[in-house]
């Protein structure tokens, strides 16, 4: 009988640590995925505000350190005021520039946004003389996040080529 009493209860403390190992997993999940909305939303927002062209709401997220690598093909920027002074630069230089069709994607620290971007070169843009000519294209914003839920990078996948075509811009030649 006493065989019978430990075996039962030596059972009942496995079913319930078993138990217990799935309402941790499950609390896991359940903080995981709290998380990647809140990145989302987050990077989400500072999109949107980009494309209402409200320059403070688009960094208001932003880590201390953070880092825009832009397309990787111009220098890295890591001042916040120097990332401000050139995105209002950019505004000024394309006034109709919008986003649109975003979807959001996340996993782990990283949340992508894909969208269509427009624009009209109107004035002067890093002393390329305006065109008046339209883009239309394609990008991915890619973003990091730390632990806080702050935006500690910033990239983009676009081609240059792509605009400097759309907009007649004679494309730089590569120095040998």
């Amino acid at each position: 009988m006493k065989k019978i009493i430990l075996s039962a209860a030596i059972a009942v403390l496995f079913l319930s640590a078993c138990n217990q190992k799935a309402e941790i997993t499950a609390k896991t999940i359940d903080t995981t995925a709290t998380l990647l909305e809140r990145n989302k939303q987050t990077a989400l927002n500072s999109d949107l505000a980009f494309n209402k062209h409200d320059v403070e709401a688009s960094v208001k997220d932003y880590a201390a350190g953070f880092v825009e690598y832009g397309n990787g093909s111009g220098k890295v920027m890591k001042n916040i005021d120097s990332i401000k002074t050139s995105t209002k630069e950019f505004f000024t230089a394309f006034p109709d520039f919008k986003g649109d069709d975003f979807h959001v994607f996340a996993a782990g620290d990283t949340v992508i946004i894909t969208g269509v971007w427009t624009g009209t070169f109107k004035s002067e843009f890093m002393k390329i003389k305006p065109t008046g000519k339209s883009f239309k294209a394609p990008d991915a914003d890619i973003f990091t996040f730390n632990k806080e839920g702050k935006i500690t990078s910033h990239r983009n996948i676009q081609s240059n080529s792509t605009f400097f075509v759309q907009l007649g811009i004679p494309i730089p030649a590569k120095k040998k």
